[in-house]
């Protein structure tokens, strides 16, 4: 799977912001300007896991990389479309009952 820090240096300037907005969503302290970006990759990492999982099981190896590439690119689909939505929580942290910022 691909990794946040992976998708910041391969992504276009759009991707890049959207990582870093979904970095801020995961801030050391409660109020912190630096981001967790630890939590903040297990959380992607998740949120990619979420997506698989209401895929149709794959029957070959090859489906199951072609339905990890397509997680992978939907979870980027999503970080692009709530970059711009000011204070979104991460999905992962409101599933499991944390609220950051």
């Amino acid at each position: 799977m691909i990794s946040l820090h992976d998708l910041y240096e391969e992504g276009t300037e759009a991707v890049k912001e959207a990582v870093r907005s979904f970095g801020a969503r995961h801030p050391l302290t409660v109020g912190g300007a630096e981001p967790d970006w630890k939590v903040a990759e297990k959380h992607f990492t998740h949120l990619i896991e979420v997506i698989m999982g209401t895929a149709a099981p794959a029957p070959a190896q090859t489906v199951a990389a072609a339905s990890i590439r397509r997680a992978e690119n939907e979870a980027v689909q999503l970080l692009l479309a709530l970059h711009p939505v000011p204070d979104y929580r991460c999905p992962i942290c409101v599933k499991r009952g944390r609220y950051p910022l």
